[in-house]
């Protein structure tokens, strides 16, 4: 009985200890989310004033660059990072063609797709911290243009997953060529520039797709914690249920334990017969 007890207290201890280690990952993934959020505001406030920049200057009749017909169209696809986060990875990898070239971010998400046979052109890790986001959107960037310059890819799509609502929705659009039907009518007299227009045009663009690719980083990371926060809050209450479980068979169990102990006094009195 002892040992009996000693086991039980044991496995409660465990779950305890487990039930703390799961409420720290949500708390680290809800302050992470909550930050990303916060500088997805900030980079959609800087993607703004580059459009109204580029509007400036080229207008919004015309594309920067133009589909090639005759190359496929590439993929930037984010997955995640690290596990505990559900079927994240599977949820975007299921939205993509087998035969796209793809730029896939997300080390867990590049597990998941080795694990379906699916080899990326290029891939990167996505940062544990969102400032590391433009840093990687520079490394993107990078990747995409020579890609470009070698004629793997002719246009680009990214797809990401953001968090509506208290769900996972994946979405895709257009990266290149970048859509300036979508920028801000010009306003006011033509702008005075010391670079050359085409010069200024290409700096502006670079710029604005860095700002987007940033923009696509930061909501995935931002939605992978959301998931990571759902996941841990179901394993809360699968821990929560299951300490009952355990803590209701140690009362049991000392309740059992306190009656013997009873019996086993009462029955040594009654053997030992009256006091003289």
């Amino acid at each position: 009985m002892t040992a009996r007890l000693a086991d039980i207290t044991a496995r409660i201890e465990g779950i305890r200890q487990l039930g703390a280690v799961v409420n720290a990952m949500k708390g680290i993934a809800s302050a992470r989310a909550h930050v990303a959020r916060d500088q997805v505001t900030a980079v959609d406030s800087y993607a703004a004033t580059l459009a109204a920049a580029m509007a400036q200057v080229i207008g919004s009749k015309a594309q920067v660059g133009t589909d090639t017909a005759d190359t496929p169209t590439g993929l930037l696809v984010f997955c995640a990072e690290q596990g505990f986060a559900g079927a994240f990875s599977e949820r975007v990898l299921d939205t993509i063609p087998a035969d796209a070239p793809l730029f896939l971010i997300g080390t867990r998400g590049l597990s998941v797709a080795a694990s379906r046979d699916i080899t990326p052109d290029w891939h990167a890790a996505l940062p544990s911290h969102s400032t590391g986001m433009p840093k990687l959107a520079e490394a993107i960037t990078t990747a995409i243009f020579a890609a470009m310059a070698k004629g793997d890819i002719g246009s680009l799509d990214v797809i990401h997953t953001s968090w509506e609502a208290g769900r996972p929705s994946v979405a895709q659009h257009r990266l290149l060529p970048l859509d300036l039907s979508a920028l801000p009518a010009p306003t006011g007299a033509d702008v005075l520039t010391q670079l050359p227009r085409t010069a200024l045009i290409e700096g502006l663009s670079q710029d604005y797709l860095h700002a987007l690719i940033t923009r696509a980083a930061l909501h995935a990371f931002a939605a992978e914690n959301e998931a990571r926060m759902q996941a841990m809050t179901a394993a809360g209450h699968q821990i929560e249920d299951e300490l009952a479980v355990f803590e209701a068979r140690l009362r049991h169990v000392r309740q059992s334990a306190i009656t013997a102990e009873i019996i086993e006094l009462g029955t040594g009195a009654a053997a030992a017969g009256p006091a003289r």
